[in-house]
């Protein structure tokens, strides 16, 4: 496999994608180069070690606590890991249960609008017990399972957890929801869909 930062890999390879969505803990200037030599936009939301967005930004659209449209497909999204050393992009459980029924305000209010339910939940983290790691900073988020019973995502993008060892199960159904472990990177093919269902 040729490394992403090849410039003639990238438009050679991935010219015809729609979309760059980023899991977090990226660099900026890195995510700027791929959605650059593209010429496509960038979604995202913040890992862990990503603080340094806060004086540079990628240049993209932060999902965090947001519901977003874009090519006929919704993605909503929530930032960071559990609360591990106090870092500024860590949160308890208990937190994260609070942005999540912020963000299922927004959802319900989108789908009483559109009619749709939400195609993508991105998320630095994953849910709890749904390919997490047994060490604590890597533990998932119990109000994510919420999210999905609730909300029906198609699909949920997560990082976070390394998966150096290709035995690793990074696809899981769950619900109504497809949980895609997208580390180090993934290409997918997401139709969008007209109606709730």
């Amino acid at each position: 496999m040729q490394p992403l930062e090849n410039v003639a890999n990238l438009r050679r390879r991935y010219s015809d994608i729609d979309l760059v969505v980023s899991c977090g803990d990226m660099p900026a200037a890195y995510l700027d180069f791929i959605a650059t030599i593209l010429g496509k936009p960038l979604l995202y939301v913040r890992g862990n070690h990503d603080e340094m967005y806060d004086q540079t930004p990628p240049g993209g659209t932060n999902l965090h606590e947001l519901v977003y449209e874009y090519g006929g497909l919704s993605f909503a999204g929530l930032e960071g890991s559990i609360k591990y050393n106090n870092g500024s992009i860590q949160y308890t459980q208990s937190e994260m249960h609070v942005m999540v029924l912020k963000l299922a305000v927004r959802l319900k209010y989108y789908q009483m609008r559109t009619g749709r339910r939400l195609d993508v939940f991105v998320a630095h983290s994953p849910a709890r017990d749904i390919h997490d790691g047994e060490d604590f900073p890597h533990r998932g988020f119990d109000a994510f399972l919420r999210l999905m019973q609730w909300a029906k995502p198609r699909y949920m993008f997560h990082g976070h957890v390394h998966t150096w060892d290709r035995r690793k199960t990074v696809h899981t159904d769950y619900e109504a929801t497809s949980i895609i472990n997208i580390n180090p990177y993934t290409v997918l093919d997401i139709d969008p869909v007209t109606k709730a269902g």
